[in-house]
């Protein structure tokens, strides 16, 4: 049986992922992980998990296959290394840092190592995402965010918020980037009212909208193909439109909703693929470039 680690039992982890490992327990034996002894037995008791550590070296002793780390993200590049140097595969939360050389030295030294590293950028994995990778002839993809009048610092934001719009957007385009150009529109504070990114390859055009300033919280991603245009609200309503006409679908009622999100099946795509030696389900070379991207953005306003 596989055995796997939890580090860090934040919210994140509470919500998107303990749920969906509580049910893989015929599979795996999983070892929770965190500073504060008394929330690890607690959440263990919740969920029927034996085994609970409190440091990163008490968890590398049992000498664990792979490691789900969501701690805070600047800590994130030391304990990559430390577990990558340790034969230890790592799955870790968006984004891997916030430093694209150090996300490229982290990725070059799993590479190295023969471990995979793979970032949770999760709505890769919603079913309603994976239909818009199918669309066809792809010419125009739209990925819009938008949050009800939500300050954050625009650094902060980008690397929070942006990213997911900016990853999905650039995993549905499936060819090669020819040019790429963004925007950020700060208040006086430094928040981030509007972030655009624009991207082109040869036959699609690509543009990323996050709007922090927007009257409603909205989550739309837009794919206009050769023969079909569909669009994806919320992760939860599919519109196809095509000379035939339009049809509207929603996700089941009693589909929980780490599946919808995506959550889930990264999950287990992960597990799957440290248990069979299988590829990264989420690319090395896909993962740095989103990182790249959010970058650029933050240098514009450095």
């Amino acid at each position: 049986m596989l055995k796997i680690g939890v580090m860090g039992l934040g919210n994140i982890a509470q919500k998107a992922y303990l749920p969906t490992m509580a049910g893989m327990q015929d599979q795996v034996e999983w070892h929770l992980t965190t500073r504060n002894q008394a929330k690890g037995e607690s959440l263990a008791a919740k969920y029927g998990f034996t085994h609970v550590h409190q440091t990163l070296d008490e968890l590398l002793a049992v000498h664990p296959d792979a490691v789900f780390l969501h701690t805070p993200t600047p800590t994130h590049a030391q304990i990559i290394r430390t577990l990558l140097n340790a034969g230890v595969n790592v799955y870790v939360d968006k984004p891997v840092t916030t430093d694209i050389a150090e996300v490229r030295a982290l990725y070059a030294l799993a590479a190295e190592k023969h471990l995979l590293l793979t970032c949770g950028f999760n709505r890769r994995f919603a079913p309603n995402n994976v239909a818009l990778k199918q669309v066809t002839g792809k010419q125009m993809i739209v990925a819009e965010k938008t949050r009800n009048h939500t300050l954050q610092d625009a650094e902060f934001a980008v690397w929070d918020l942006m990213i997911h719009s900016v990853d999905t957007a650039l995993w549905l385009l499936d060819e090669p980037v020819t040019a790429q150009s963004g925007r950020l529109v700060r208040d006086a504070a430094g928040n981030l009212l509007q972030g655009y990114l624009s991207v082109q390859s040869a036959h699609s055009q690509v543009q990323v909208v996050t709007n922090m300033d927007a009257a409603a919280n909205i989550e739309q991603v837009t794919v206009q193909g050769q023969t079909a245009r569909v669009a994806s609200d919320d992760l939860l309503q599919l519109t196809t439109s095509t000379t035939a006409g339009t049809t509207i679908s929603h996700r089941p009622d009693w589909e929980p909703v780490l599946e919808t999100r995506g959550f889930a099946e990264l999950t287990r795509a992960f597990v799957t693929a440290v248990r069979d030696g299988g590829a990264n389900p989420v690319s090395p070379e896909s993962a740095i470039a989103s990182h790249a991207a959010c970058a650029e953005l933050v240098a514009l306003i450095k």
